[in-house]
Order: structure tokens, then sequence, then C-alpha cells
């Protein structure tokens, strides 16, 4: 399927300019705790919304990172941004991968906040049937959100946020990212890539901790360091959303 033009909010009018791609839970939105801290002299951010999510959730797709990839490229040339980084949550992550992988020429630094790696995400029978039903389920979507940030958060706030998912994508195209996300593995195709990587892991987070993503992003970009956010788990944005802007923008100018 030819790649669109993914619908798309852009902050600040900076020079280094910056792609964010959400993860699976959340369309662009994921990212609004973090847009009143942002830096937008030194940066141009777009924060995206993926085919079936958000403004896009109309738009038919296969549903999948590689095509994310392709739209998320072809949302960089309508910009005119011949060269960017890449900020991506979770399923985020292992899109901006996707992206690098198809045009490692253009992405000037990636950062991960709890990134799925390439390899995407080893899972036994019990955790896949749970991640399985969430497509359809409410219960399923609010026990990963609490196992993934460390069964410590409000209940009022998992259920906010298990709302905000279902409005937040189609319920097909929710199912048809999981499998790709999860199992698609194509880390060889970055394995060397010297693009500098940010990987940051939340301290709560037990799915994508730091020893995972040292193992995995660490191992495969000679320019990769793993950062722990400490009182966050897998959505540092909604929990920590200064320190978090605040690692990632220190990262980004250097």
């Amino acid at each position: 399927m030819a790649a669109v033009v993914l619908p798309h909010q852009i902050h600040g009018s900076g020079p280094h300019r910056v792609l964010a791609l959400h993860g699976w839970f959340a369309d662009r939105g994921a990212y609004r705790s973090i847009w009143p801290y942002l830096n937008e002299t030194d940066f141009t951010y777009a924060f995206v919304d993926f085919r079936g999510y958000g403004q896009a959730k109309q738009i038919p797709g296969e549903f999948t990172l590689a095509e994310a990839a392709g739209d998320v490229l072809a949302l960089a040339d309508e910009l005119g941004w011949a060269e960017f980084s890449l900020v991506g949550h979770s399923m985020g992550g292992k899109a901006a991968a996707a992206v690098l992988a198809e045009a490692p020429h253009r992405v000037r630094k990636i950062v991960g906040i709890s990134p799925v790696p390439a390899s995407g995400v080893p899972f036994d029978d019990q955790a896949w049937a749970l991640f399985s039903s969430a497509p359809e389920q409410a219960g399923s979507r609010r026990a990963i959100i609490d196992l993934t940030t460390g069964n410590r958060l409000s209940g009022r706030w998992l259920d906010q946020m298990v709302a905000a998912s279902f409005e937040a994508a189609a319920v097909d195209a929710f199912a048809a990212y999981l499998p790709d996300w999860a199992r698609h593995d194509f880390h060889e195709r970055i394995v060397g890539d010297p693009t500098p990587v940010l990987a940051i892991a939340g301290e709560h987070d037990p799915a994508l901790s730091a020893d995972a993503l040292r193992a995995t992003w660490g191992q495969w970009h000679p320019n990769a360091r793993v950062e722990v956010l400490t009182n966050a788990g897998h959505y540092a944005a909604d929990e920590v959303p200064v320190a978090l802007v605040s690692l990632v923008e220190n990262f980004l100018a250097e």
C-alpha cells in the first residue's frame, strides 16, 4: 500500500527537527503531558498519528511498522526535512528503528522511551494471552498498564488510560499492530548502525527494563547508551514529564 502523509501536530520552530512516534496504547496525545515543557526555540517537533490512530483512525492499511516507517518518511518529505531525529515510545521505538533501517542517512539521533527493540518482545503463553485479548477487553488493557508501571499507580489514572486507548485507536488496527511489534524481527538490518541512540528505561517497567534495553539497543548500536528514569514505569511522559523532557532534550542537544 502506498505511503501516506500522516496527520501530525507541530510544536516549535527550531533548527533541530524531531519526529515523535507514539506507542500501542495511544495516539500522538501520548505526549501531551510534555508539550508545555518543550524547548520550542532549538527544536521543531512533529507529533505523528500512525494509521488506525487519532486523526488517522480511518486511514486503511496493513498496520505494520514497516508501513509506518514509510509513512513517517513521506511526512518528513512533505515537511521538507532531509534530516531529523526520532523520539519513539514503546511500539514507536520499534517504528523509529524501522525508519532507521529504511533511511539511515536521514536520521540524526534516536531516543527510545521504553522502546520495543527491533527484534520484538518475548512473551510466554500467559502474557501472550493477556496481550492478545487487549484489543477487545478493557480489563486486559488495564492489567497491562498496571503491570508495566509496577502496580503502583492510582486506579483512576489506570481507568483514564484505558478509556483514552479505546478512543485513540481503531480496534482492528490495534489488534493488527500487536504481532508486528511483538514478534517481527528485523534487528539484523540495524546492527552496527552508528547513529547515536538513547534508550530510556523506566525504573518500574518490568517488561522493557534497563537490562533488556542493554541486551538489544545497547548491543546493536555502538553509539547507544541506556538511562534509567527513577519514579517511572512504562509511561514516563505521564509519570515524570519534566524529567523526561530534560533527559531527551539534553541528549538531542549534545
